[in-house]
């Protein structure tokens, strides 16, 4: 969404950290992705959604811990998939009140 570059790979202790993608690191797309995702599903169907929740974090975590983005792009990330998974969770009455 914004351009900010990775963090250095200096902080990156481990061998991994050469398989970093290039692109901006601002947001985090696959922590929005998994939140919005379990967000939507604990919604209709509480337990299985806090199922997918322990996944969600698990890749929140990975991603900071391989580098791939400071702990501020999963944060945003994370706020961006349970505001995407509101909307869609009220999309259909916001509809319907513009439809009357």
């Amino acid at each position: 969404m914004w351009h900010r570059c990775r963090p250095p790979k200096e902080w990156i202790s481990h061998e991994e950290v050469h398989d970093r993608p290039d692109s901006s690191s601002f947001p985090s797309g696959h922590t929005a992705a998994g939140v919005a995702f379990s967000t939507a599903v604990a919604a209709v169907w509480p337990w299985a959604g806090a199922a997918c929740g322990v996944p969600a974090v698990m890749v929140a975590a990975e991603r900071v811990h391989t580098g791939a983005h400071y702990p501020s792009d999963v944060a945003v990330g994370a706020a961006l998939g349970l505001a995407a998974a509101a909307l869609v969770h009220r999309a259909p009455r916001l509809a319907m009140r513009l439809l009357r």
